[in-house]
């Protein structure tokens, strides 16, 4: 899964890095987010590629009401059933970039996970990447006021994330700079879902060294 990402990179990577320009900014630049914060960041959404814009982390399908985000978790969609459930099979043509310079996942050291070890992991050589998402322009219904929401698609995790998010064996489905343009056209979810296609991750433990999981590099296809 994925609940914590890091945005700590200047506007001017961002810019440089989506050759894209900042339109609005009321979004958070930060060592660690929460996503059961519902914190706003940086998007660059297929109808605007040139464009980086705002958005809510935890999708609100068109139907939900204002206080659906504390009923339903929807800060990630999994790529497998992302077309059929109902919060997100109407966003599934709706994509966007979540640009990140990391996420982050806890290792289970016994059973219960009352023992953990954190990670950062990255795509290697990258300052700046793009987590892969779907959105929605929600409206409160008690407010009128519009919103952009996303969730983040997650797949089968990857050796190196088996070995990291041991319990449940999942990872964001990480884009190279390559990939942008055939996310945001709206090709079929299956295409980036894990093993057909990976990034060239690596982590290391937070407070630690290098780990001993780096990820061999391997090409995106």
């Amino acid at each position: 899964m994925c609940y914590r990402f890091n945005t700590n990179f200047s506007i001017e990577q961002a810019e440089e890095y989506y050759e894209a320009h900042e339109l609005e900014h009321e979004y958070h630049l930060l060592d660690e987010l929460n996503g059961f914060n519902y914190p706003e960041t940086a998007l660059i959404i297929d109808s605007a590629p040139t464009e980086i814009v705002v958005g809510k982390w935890g999708l609100i399908p068109s139907w939900g009401k204002p206080d659906f985000l504390k009923k339903a978790n929807t800060l990630n969609a999994k790529i497998e059933t992302v077309e059929t459930l109902a919060s997100f099979k109407n966003s599934v043509k709706n994509r966007c970039l979540i640009p990140a310079h990391s996420f982050y996942e806890w290792q289970w050291m016994d059973a219960k996970g009352k023992v953990k070890k954190k990670f950062e992991i990255s795509i290697k050589d990258h300052d700046i990447f793009s987590l892969a998402g779907i959105y929605n322009l929600w409206t409160n219904s008690e407010t009128g006021k519009q919103f952009r929401t996303y969730s983040i698609l997650t797949t089968e995790a990857n050796v190196l994330m088996s070995e990291i998010h041991n319990n449940k064996k999942r990872m964001p489905v990480c884009l190279h700079k390559e990939m942008h343009e055939r996310w945001l056209e709206g090709r079929p979810v299956g295409e980036f879902a894990y093993p057909g296609y990976e990034a060239n991750l690596v982590a290391h433990e937070v407070g630690g060294g290098i780990a001993d999981l780096l990820f061999p590099e391997v090409n995106s296809k």
